[in-house]
């Protein structure tokens, strides 16, 4: 990649934290907050859970694309809308499943932005085998509408973390900013999109776990671009931060679960952008296009939407480093020209 990227991947790749994203203070006051009612309860997570699965498994089978997107926002909101559009085009249907042995991590907030996780084994409904996925729900405002706003799959024999609880059983939220960590919260996509960008060799390995997400991103991206390479085009990647709220849950052992969206941005395209012979689109990314009369004369732009899940170690712990343990990737926007 060039130097240019790792630029921008160190400086402009930490997910944004826009209006609605959940800042919920230290976590010393989630847990003095532990006394107080919150305004979510579990109860209320596990209704609005289930009405969401509901609604979402009705607006796939049917095909509404406005009911199903009503119902999610940021990094999911763009993978469904892919899916949606692939329907239309292309006939694919979207995707449904079924889920089971929820658990559920609320944070003890009184406050708004409101937000929970859930973590349940999630099996496509056409079979396969079911894999623990986190789901991250927010309202941002009492005057809207719950949405699910991304999910990450854990990476296969990955455990789930044990997240830490207050004696009422509610979870403790971890700010964005938080200090006690081994990187603050909201620089842990900025540092995994620079050894995503550059590979190990990158000083953001230091503190970067290697894993499917990380090193494994990078080789499959640098494989591909040798492979362009030998047919005489140029391929580039970029993973890019994304405005979508972040947020955190403190682990039991220490250290936090962060959950935040990243786009991977990569283009095909001939040297120079000179027009050349027809680039080939990604089957994935065919229905994406604006019109089926898209040709990539001069280049194809494909690129995906991420949701992430990391855990982000304390401060104390010897040698240091985010591990990124999940992740769910989708096709969000095509174009050849």
């Amino acid at each position: 990649m060039l130097a240019v990227l790792a630029v921008l991947a160190v400086q402009g790749c930490a997910p944004a934290t826009s209006g609605t994203a959940a800042s919920t203070g230290p976590a010393a006051q989630a847990t003095a907050d532990a006394g107080v009612q919150p305004d979510l309860t579990i109860a209320a997570a596990k209704a609005v859970y289930q009405t969401y699965l509901t609604q979402s498994d009705a607006a796939a089978a049917q095909g509404d694309e406005t009911a199903g997107l009503a119902i999610v926002a940021d990094a999911q909101w763009a993978q469904l809308n892919g899916q949606y559009k692939a329907l239309a085009s292309a006939g694919t249907p979207v995707a449904r499943y079924q889920y089971s042995a929820p658990r559920f991590y609320v944070p003890a907030k009184t406050s708004h932005p409101q937000w929970f996780v859930v973590a349940a084994q999630r099996r496509a409904v056409t079979g396969g085998p079911a894999v623990t996925t986190l789901l991250v729900f927010e309202r941002a405002k009492p005057t809207l509408a719950w949405t699910l706003n991304g999910s990450a799959t854990l990476d296969q024999g990955q455990p789930m973390p044990a997240i830490a609880t207050d004696p009422d059983g509610y979870a403790v939220a971890v700010p964005t900013t938080g200090t006690s960590l081994a990187l603050t919260p909201n620089v842990v996509g900025a540092t995994q999109a620079a050894v995503v960008d550059e590979g190990p060799a990158n000083p953001a390995a230091a503190v970067t776990g290697s894993g499917a997400q990380t090193t494994g991103l990078y080789a499959a991206q640098a494989a591909r671009a040798r492979a362009e390479a030998a047919q005489g085009l140029r391929y580039q990647w970029l993973l890019a931060g994304a405005p979508f709220p972040q947020f955190g849950l403190a682990l039991a052992g220490g250290g936090a679960l962060v959950l935040y969206g990243m786009y991977l941005n990569t283009t095909t395209e001939h040297p120079n952008l000179v027009s050349g012979s027809p680039i080939p689109v990604p089957t994935a990314f065919t229905p994406l296009l604006a019109a089926p009369s898209e040709v990539g004369y001069h280049a194809v732009y494909a690129n995906w939407t991420y949701q992430f899940a990391a855990i982000d170690p304390p401060a104390t712990a010897p040698h240091a480093k985010i591990d990124v343990i999940a992740a769910t990737a989708a096709p969000s926007f095509g174009h050849a020209y």
